[in-house]
């Protein structure tokens, strides 16, 4: 095969495995030769699990040559973030004081995916309760960009998405609260798809709150369904799961015909001139495509952004509330004032935030119903440095400093496009790759109707054709 074979999609390296082109041994050897080879400059991973994943692919390779039923993931190397529990393994949530940790059971998604064949080979950096939009933690150390060693890979999965990007791995997977996996795909160059409220179960051990999903981050689109057709579903675990399962069909119609909303910054964001180039750019491929394309006025304003902020300051309150006494100060900066702040909020407080939602929709929803989709960017700026002080005042967006809000839940949000989506939550999300500035990968959301995830895959899956990214690679 190929030096190249780490590159393989799953869609690929599954077809081959069954028309016995290439072995699951051969796929993990190459894997980890890669991560033997350039994680030391990424520093993507908390741990590595080489030698059980070399026995797993050995025993998925006797699987397919004997003919025998294998999963829809069979021998595929997957890294798990570590913050989704894997039964029996230290999962540390990027926190020292989860440092010797040990879930009982498996996170939902992950027992699906392992369930489905799939092989951890590793598990991904996330920053401390994968609060912050870079990848760098007081327990792991910092992770970088594989485009730019200097800059983030974005977060929080951000060691998944540098894992993907660079052939560390086939598949990863990632939570997303605010844009911890649309940021990091868009920042890494890669696909992720943000499924709507409910599509896939969530862990049990982490607070019900449709503003958190799970989610696929890959290579291209197929693999993203595949992933999602693994882990969709009712499960028993969590209440709000849906059903009946949503199967991605394997072959997706083109969206000719279609009319495509577009907004630059929904509403109230100042994005990066460079970023609105390339984001509009990649928006008239839908033109090529035979779409319609309309500037629109999402209409949402600030106060947006404080309902958000608040909403991650009580998450963090809820989750780690309880050790803040005893650990605050070997706590991630951002994560202590987080907590602080989270502690002092009210519960009316915390409920106007569904209020703030409702008027969210009111202008969302119409402007969906006479559209197809919604495109805008991921991000406001290129990415951020690896080691960004986000209680520092200095990023700037076209010369101009943040000027909302003066505290680090303000400025970290302040420059995503991403966390809007999250406060309607039943809209799924793609993010798919836009072009280049200054070197760095930028990134395109593709929102569709609450619940219409298969609208959101046809599109991507066009616009994939249109536009392919995937021979693009880091420069490591």
């Amino acid at each position: 095969m190929s030096d190249e074979l780490h590159y393989i999609t799953a869609t690929e390296a599954i077809a081959a495995f069954k028309a016995r082109t290439l072995s699951p041994v051969e796929l993990m050897d190459a894997v980890i030769a890669r991560i033997e080879a350039i994680n030391d400059s990424l520093n993507a991973f908390t741990y590595t699990f080489f030698d059980r994943a070399r026995d797993q692919a050995r025993a998925a390779e006797a699987a397919y040559a004997k003919g025998a039923e294998t999963g829809p993931l069979e021998g595929i190397p997957i890294v798990i973030k570590d913050l989704h529990a894997v039964a029996g393994e230290i999962t540390t949530m990027g926190s020292k004081a989860f440092a010797d940790h040990r879930p009982e059971k498996s996170a939902p998604t992950v027992e699906r995916l392992l369930a489905a064949g799939a092989i951890m080979h590793a598990r991904s950096t996330t920053p401390e309760f994968a609060h912050g939009p870079y990848c760098k933690s007081d327990l792991w150390g910092v992770s970088r960009n594989p485009w730019n060693t200097d800059m983030s890979p974005g977060g929080s999965t951000g060691g998944g998405a540098a894992a993907v990007a660079t052939g560390m791995t086939v598949l990863a997977d990632g939570t997303d609260a605010a844009g911890s996996i649309r940021n990091p795909c868009a920042q890494c160059g890669i696909f992720g798809f943000d499924p709507p409220f409910g599509r896939n179960p969530l862990d049990s051990g982490l607070p019900r709150e449709s503003f958190l999903h799970y989610g696929p981050m890959t290579r291209t689109v197929a693999d993203a369904a595949l992933m999602q057709n693994v882990t969709a579903g009712p499960h028993l675990d969590d209440a709000c799961s849906l059903r009946p399962k949503l199967e991605i069909p394997d072959e997706l119609a083109p969206v000719k015909g279609w009319k495509v909303a577009v907004s630059m910054d929904l509403g109230y964001f100042n994005v990066d001139e460079g970023v609105q180039k390339a984001v509009r750019e990649a928006t008239r491929t839908f033109e090529e495509l035979g779409c319609t394309l309309t500037d629109v006025d999402v209409g949402w304003d600030f106060g947006v952004l404080d309902a958000q902020t608040t909403f991650q300051e009580t998450l963090l309150a809820a989750l780690a509330g309880d050790l803040y006494p005893r650990w605050k100060y070997e706590m991630d900066a951002m994560v202590r004032v987080g907590i602080e702040r989270g502690l002092q909020l009210s519960a009316k407080r915390f409920y106007d935030i569904n209020f703030v939602r409702g008027r969210m929709y009111e202008t969302l929803g119409p402007i969906l119903e006479e559209h197809d989709i919604l495109l805008c960017p991921v991000t406001a700026v290129p990415g951020l440095p690896a080691v960004h002080d986000l209680l520092d005042t200095s990023l700037r967006i076209n010369g101009k400093p943040l000027t909302y809000g003066n505290l680090p839940g303000d400025k970290w949000l302040h420059w995503q496009l991403s966390y809007p989506f999250n406060m309607v939550p039943e809209c799924p999300v793609a993010a798919v790759p836009a072009g280049f500035v200054d070197g760095l990968p930028v990134g395109m959301q593709i929102v569709g109707r609450t619940y219409d995830d298969i609208a959101v895959f046809r599109a991507a899956a066009d616009y994939e054709r249109a536009r392919p990214w995937r021979h693009k690679r880091p420069p490591i």
